[in-house]
């Protein structure tokens, strides 16, 4: 039995190992049928107490196809926690019929809890605005599928950067790849968070903010699109003010190079026209299937479960 592992933040592995995750993730894409009885046995515990379609059903489908089953919810209300238990104690529960846990709350830092209060690897699949680091694992998946590496590129950020944890967590590792140049284009409202813009003056990794996507996107290699949060917001009136502000449409797509890729988390609400879906250099569905890739990569690693010919040497089962 390897060491227990958890995965809080993308910080939480280093470049080396996050390159081992994903070199099985592309040997599970390229040879998913050697891989169906990996998990035979094990039990993952999706315990998700905020609403969730892909991330949720990219980890259950991740454990299926590995051979394993699921267990969990999806709803705080169908959970002990309506009663008010706490997540520790949840996960000290889950700890005593699961092997793994990806765990989903509003609260920033529960997971965080959880993890330390846990026998079992636990993953953060989402805490309020703070981190999604599977999500960032299948957003450097993509880029680094899509480019052929993680270096020398322009990405631009558009939408909600202020609550968005989805590309608070993406910035974050994507500081660790040399030649990497931030595009944030919000509007006031919603602009990049200091401590962000502060780490990377510290770093001294290029960035400029901007409001215009129209100006910004002729020089992006890439796109990020987010959604404007409603369940983020304090009032009906910011959210209906700030919902429309951005919407990337094939007029849009015009003014952007040939290669340049377009990447959002989802769900999308209308930020993104249904028109663009047609562009070869829409990378947004594909992102969809390097998720359950990345986390079934995830899983077998936490689990010690990967083939150390493969790992490099990262969490090889003993």
């Amino acid at each position: 039995m390897g060491t227990l592992r958890h995965l809080m933040t993308p910080m939480d592995f280093s470049t080396e190992e996050l390159e081992a995750i994903f070199t099985v993730a592309d040997d599970i894409r390229a040879h998913s049928k050697d891989y169906l009885h990996s998990c035979d046995g094990q039990v993952l515990a999706t315990c998700f107490y905020e609403p969730s379609t892909r991330t949720r059903l990219s980890f259950e489908t991740a454990m299926l196809r590995l051979g394993g089953s699921i267990i969990g919810f999806a709803d705080a209300t169908s959970s002990s926690a309506a009663k008010g238990e706490s997540v520790a104690d949840t996960i000290r529960t889950i700890s005593c019929f699961a092997d793994i846990c990806a765990m989903r709350h509003p609260k920033e830092g529960a997971p965080f809890v959880a993890a330390a209060n846990s026998l079992i690897p636990v993953i953060n699949a989402g805490d309020g605005g703070h981190h999604h680091p599977t999500q960032t694992l299948t957003d450097l998946l993509t880029i680094r599928t899509l480019r052929g590496n993680l270096t020398g590129f322009t990405i631009g950020l558009c939408g909600d950067l202020k609550f968005g944890r989805t590309v608070h967590s993406l910035i974050h590792a994507l500081t660790r790849y040399e030649g990497i140049r931030f595009v944030f284009i919000s509007p006031k409202e919603l602009q990049i968070p200091d401590y962000i813009t502060e780490m990377l003056d510290e770093k001294e990794i290029p960035y400029i903010s901007t409001r215009r996507l129209d100006d910004a996107i002729v020089g992006l290699d890439f796109l990020y699109m987010t959604r404007v949060q409603r369940e983020r917001f304090f009032n009906e009136e910011d959210y209906i003010r700030l919902k429309d502000y951005y919407i990337l449409d094939n007029a849009k797509m015009r003014l952007a190079k040939p290669e340049m890729y377009v990447l959002h988390p989802l769900p999308r609400v209308n930020e993104i026209s249904v028109d663009v879906d047609a562009d070869p250099r829409a990378a947004y569905f594909r992102q969809v299937q390097f998720g359950m890739y990345v986390r079934m990569a995830l899983i077998l690693t936490l689990l010690n479960k990967t083939d150390a010919h493969i790992n490099a040497g990262l969490l090889t089962e003993k």
